[in-house]
């Protein structure tokens, strides 16, 4: 690894790539890969621990160059101008008036310049290929990733192509149009889209952003764990709650502690809660079987709507190895906890997104959180993404004559 700052491993059969090639998946373990089957042969960038931890004594020498050398990059200088990352970690003590037993935190990624968690991806994709000289960027989505890779690329002056389904949200489409990507509708599901991008990078040479597909989206994410650790002033949460769609989340999430823990900058992996929409869970319903099986998705939870979870493979490789667990939240319960967030905090998730926070909800519910615990529940985007979603949860009251009469009926 003398000449190359990582290298790429693939996580099922362990062969090891070169860094300096522009390589999305092991070639023997993706060839057999199928549209129907998340993929085979996932890429996991892996750095010269042993090395660094002979030159790094700490956290905070880590922290002061920006995690530099955890990243697949040479210089924080090729990352776009939009600030990504150090989202809020609110904490409370209280819910609907009720006093908690344990810490809750809330990390708000809604706040990043796109307000979505996807902008970590997409700001660590736009600074490697502008190292890499690769000029157009191409991406499937069903709004938040198109829609965060077309924000960054505006602000990096990079050509961002998006191809969503057709019935992604009318105002993820938006936004994504707003930044000036070329945008491509696709007949069909996520995975239609998803398939289509790929052998659009094949055929036209552009550099691919899809999450489970390019490891460097992985890389990007995966910061969010180190500001979990620094905004805790170094101390580990217990557990944490992430939405589950793909399975990058989460594997991102597992992958930042795995490499302080290779460093030895900490000496355990907090427990993470897998949470998925019933209506979307083909990841944690395949993770106790002996072949994967696909259910359609339907659910209004549309950022982790997937049919086939193309993170698969890592995530459960996470998950069993680290002692995670899951659960699954119905569309009522994610309506719900969408609005007992924001009357409680102030904070409006998207369903995808206030996933999470049911998930959290249930395990109080079944007294599954133990006292004095450190509890986080990733936010990961704003509810504006999808007004549509939520509206059927509340009674808009009827105009009110201009009559203070009137008025106080209402009070």
């Amino acid at each position: 690894m003398a000449d190359q700052k990582f290298i790429y491993k693939c996580i099922d059969c362990g062969e090891e790539y070169n860094s300096n090639e522009t390589i999305y998946l092991c070639s023997k373990c993706s060839k057999d890969n199928t549209e129907k089957m998340p993929p085979k042969g996932v890429l996991k960038v892996v750095y010269d621990y042993e090395a660094l931890k002979r030159q790094m004594k700490a956290f905070p020498i880590l922290k002061l160059n920006g995690f530099l050398d955890l990243l697949p990059i040479n210089d924080t200088a090729s990352f776009p101008k939009l600030k990504v990352g150090d989202t809020p970690l609110y904490e409370y003590s209280k819910l609907n008036g009720e006093k908690l037993p344990y810490l809750l935190y809330l990390k708000d990624d809604s706040q990043n310049p796109t307000f979505s968690f996807k902008d970590r991806a997409s700001a660590m994709v736009s600074a490697f290929a502008k190292e890499r000289r690769h000029k157009t960027i191409v991406a499937a989505s069903t709004g938040n990733a198109g829609s965060s890779m077309a924000g960054i690329c505006a602000s990096a002056n990079q050509k961002a192509i998006i191809l969503v389904p057709e019935n992604a949200p009318i105002a993820k489409i938006t936004q994504i149009m707003m930044y000036g990507a070329q945008i491509i509708p696709v007949k069909g599901s996520y995975d239609d889209a998803y398939d289509l991008s790929i052998k659009a990078s094949e055929e036209f040479g552009w550099y691919n952003r899809n999450t489970a597909y390019n490891p460097i989206t992985i890389e990007g994410k995966k910061t969010v764990a180190f500001e979990f650790f620094a905004q805790l002033k170094e101390e580990l949460p217990d557990n944490i709650f992430v939405p589950v769609g793909d399975g990058v989340i989460i594997s991102s999430i597992y992958k930042g502690f795995e490499d302080l823990l290779m460093l030895g900058l900490i000496h355990r992996i907090p427990k993470i809660i897998a949470v998925q929409a019933e209506g979307s869970s083909n990841l944690i319903s395949n993770l106790n079987e002996s072949s994967f099986k696909t259910h359609g998705s339907n659910t209004i939870a549309d950022s982790i709507s997937v049919d086939i979870p193309r993170n698969f493979y890592m995530a459960k490789q996470y998950i069993e190895s680290y002692n995670g667990e899951s659960i699954s939240v119905s569309d009522e319960n994610i309506q719900n906890a969408s609005v007992e967030l924001s009357k409680n905090t102030g904070i409006f998730s998207e369903p995808a997104s206030a996933a999470a926070f049911a998930g959290f909800l249930e395990y109080k519910k079944q007294e599954k959180i133990a006292e004095n615990t450190r509890n986080i529940v990733l936010l990961t985007g704003s509810g504006l993404k999808d007004i549509n979603a939520i509206t059927n949860a509340l009674s808009i009251p009827e105009a009110v004559s201009p009559d203070i009469e009137n008025l106080k009926k209402f009070l």
